[in-house]
């Protein structure tokens, strides 16, 4: 007696089966008599053998049954189909019950059965094989197949490696999908596989019938083609990557695309990922939020359609013509959002299939992806489900990209509140400015301006915040407009620090303060309202017949330089204390004169604390030595000169925001 334990799982579920105490007598096998069967005959040679009469003589009715033995050779399974085709046109012919029902499509499936229970027979139990095969009346029609090693149970197909065609090809998936029922009957010494295939409904209307046969004719190849054909064969490489590299190929992907923050860069990323290893082709359609939550209905309505990103082929010159094919009928799935892939229609000429993934993060569909392959008729399993996660990866990654993009945006438009939209042209003045902020998703801690103040003075500053991000912008968005308007109020330089420096200690500051670290976090326990330091260098420029007057002054902030025609450098000023530390400091200023050549150059701590291991780029008066190699040239080629240098200064890119400014007297 044996478990059904010994059969397993395959993909169809368990295999049916039934165990029998003893085998009856017209059951035993006889493996070395060649004695003639009652009502399932064979002939030497293995021939199926034609239904006989009753016994003693009487007559009985005919019933088309038969039965042969086959030696357990390789040759095996193709005697097999030519004795099952031979017996059921002999049944035929003798018009025996049930053959009205016979077709052709009943046929080609008991071909199909017959040759794969006898490869399986042969190939893994390799014993002796018998055949048997009875129509029953209502046109079913029953093959059993025998073999005397019951210890060994039906293979499938599943326990081969992925891709690797299978020596006994399809196997048992294949008789589930054709017979109606089937199982396996285990006897002492014996054992034995069946499947009942039913016959097809001859009763409907004959137009009917052939209508539908001519609609499905082609589908149905399809589908029988993809059963029996073997699954591509593949190199070693391709199916040890398959097996064994998925999990490294997805780690590998989330690195790259999680460095991304673009999703048009991510799109394409995905087509160089996919193309060829995992497809012939894919393309990569993105849909905004507004769209995506809408959903797409039959018709085509909901929203604008998704934007065709990326289109990757492994044959490059047709991916323009792939593109133009799939941008003909975008994807637009109904129903709630479902990352499982869904088929999708085959642009091109050549037999294959296509599969579309919908890209969800968060809830939020983005976009869909859409791999194709030509030559089969469905993905493995193995490839299927490794886009799978591909594809929540590829969402996850738009999904920040987008985030990232939003954030961008909203700094852009904060910076442009910050800064001046164009610096004001002072009479007998050239100015060149350079501004270059770290980081380019947030806003500044730089800041500078160069605007009139009325009565023929012009102004300007350049300062530096403590910090960056939001607390930064609004200790700018305070102390910009504040110096415009005390400077056009007619204060004087010192006057406005001392305003500006008493405007950052007062209460309204603190209030502001807090409210932007709402924005970024909770305030954590002792953290309170804090004061911002400002470093500010403030000026005034009064043209006149000659020159210009210059009046400075500096709070905490790198001190300027002033270049004179013949190449001497020197500071006009002198250090103060920094903007929003001491109640109640008062500030000075300095005066002097900028004649025709000269140069005034003012810089952030970005120029001056310019890194190169423990080097400072101002070391040794380094700012000055470098703006004495500048003598001679104009205010745009100083500022692009010093700019140069500074970033030449290190290996590595600026870690600092940085901006500098060059007033220069024509």
């Amino acid at each position: 007696m044996y478990s059904s334990e010994l059969l397993g799982e395959l993909d169809m579920g368990a295999i049916p089966t039934r165990r029998e105490s003893a085998s009856r007598a017209s059951e035993a096998p006889a493996r070395d008599s060649a004695r003639p069967r009652t009502g399932a005959e064979a002939e030497p040679g293995g021939r199926l053998a034609r239904p006989r009469t009753g016994p003693r003589g009487h007559d009985a009715p005919l019933r088309a049954q038969a039965h042969t033995a086959l030696p357990g050779s390789p040759q095996d399974p193709r005697a097999a189909r030519a004795q099952v085709r031979a017996a059921l046109a002999r049944w035929t012919e003798s018009h025996l019950p049930g053959t009205e029902h016979l077709t052709d499509r009943l046929e080609e499936d008991a071909l199909v059965v017959v040759s794969e229970l006898v490869t399986n027979a042969v190939v893994h139990a390799g014993t002796d094989v018998e055949l048997t095969c009875h129509l029953e009346d209502s046109g079913a029609l029953v093959v059993e197949v025998l073999d005397h090693h019951p210890s060994r149970a039906p293979r499938d197909g599943e326990a081969e490696p992925a891709y690797e065609t299978p020596e006994y090809g399809r196997g048992l998936r294949l008789v589930a999908r054709l017979a109606e029922s089937w199982g396996v009957t285990y006897r002492r010494g014996a054992k034995t596989v069946w499947a009942r295939l039913p016959a097809e409904d001859t009763e409907a209307d004959g137009d009917e019938t052939e209508a539908y046969a001519g609609e499905r004719a082609l589908e149905r190849g399809l589908r029988d083609a993809g059963i029996l054909a073997p699954e591509p064969r593949r190199s070693d490489r391709d199916r040890d990557w398959l097996n064994r590299g998925a999990l490294s190929f997805l780690a590998e992907a989330s690195d790259l695309l999680a460095g991304q923050l673009d999703e048009n860069l991510v799109a394409a990323l995905v087509g160089q990922l996919i193309v060829p290893r995992l497809a012939d082709w894919c393309a990569v359609w993105l849909e905004d939020e507004v769209t995506g939550r809408g959903g797409w209905t039959s018709d085509g309505a909901g929203g604008t359609a998704p934007r065709l990103a990326r289109v990757w082929h492994s044959c490059e010159t047709r991916i323009e013509e792939l593109r133009r094919t799939l941008e003909k009928e975008p994807p637009r799935p109904v129903g709630p959002p479902r990352p499982t892939p869904v088929a999708h229609p085959w642009p091109e000429e050549e037999l294959g299939t296509a599969l579309a993934y919908r890209l969800i993060a968060g809830g939020r569909p983005l976009g869909t992806l859409v791999i194709g392959r030509a030559g089969l008729l469905c993905f493995p399993d193995e490839v299927t489900g490794l886009v799978e996660d591909l594809g929540r990866r590829v969402a996850l990654a738009i999904g920040a990209a987008r985030q990232y993009a939003r954030q961008a945006t909203i700094s852009a438009v904060l910076q442009r509140g910050l800064l001046p939209g164009a610096v004001a042209e002072i009479p007998g003045v050239r100015s060149a400015l350079v501004y270059e902020p770290c980081d380019k998703g947030g806003p500044s801690g730089d800041f500078y301006d160069l605007f009139p103040a009325g009565d023929g003075r012009w102004c300007f500053a350049v300062g530096d915040v403590q910090g960056k991000g939001p607390e930064a912008a609004v200790v700018i968005g305070i102390a910009r407009p504040w110096l415009r308007l005390l400077a056009r109020e007619g204060y004087r330089a010192a006057d406005v620090l001392d305003r500006l420096n008493q405007l950052l200690l007062d209460d309204a500051t603190e209030a502001a303060d807090a409210a932007a670290r709402a924005l970024v976090g909770p305030v954590g326990p002792g953290d309170g309202p804090q004061t911002r330091f400002l470093s500010l260098l403030y000026g005034e420029l009064t043209p006149f017949d000659g020159g210009v007057r210059c009046t400075v002054a500096s709070a905490g902030h790198p001190l300027p330089l002033l270049l004179g025609a013949g190449g001497e450098v020197h500071t006009p000023a002198r250090p103060q204390t920094l903007l929003g530390v001491i109640e109640d400091a008062t500030y000075t200023s300095e005066t002097f004169e900028l004649r025709p050549g000269d140069s005034l150059l003012c810089v952030t701590d970005g120029v001056t604390e310019r890194r190169c291991g423990s080097r400072q780029f101002d070391d040794g008066d380094g700012l000055a030595a470098a703006l004495s190699g500048c003598a001679g040239l104009s205010a745009d080629l100083i500022a692009e000169r010093i700019r140069r240098l500074v970033h030449e200064f290190g290996e590595r890119p600026p870690e600092d925001d940085l901006a500098l400014l060059v007033l220069q007297a024509e």
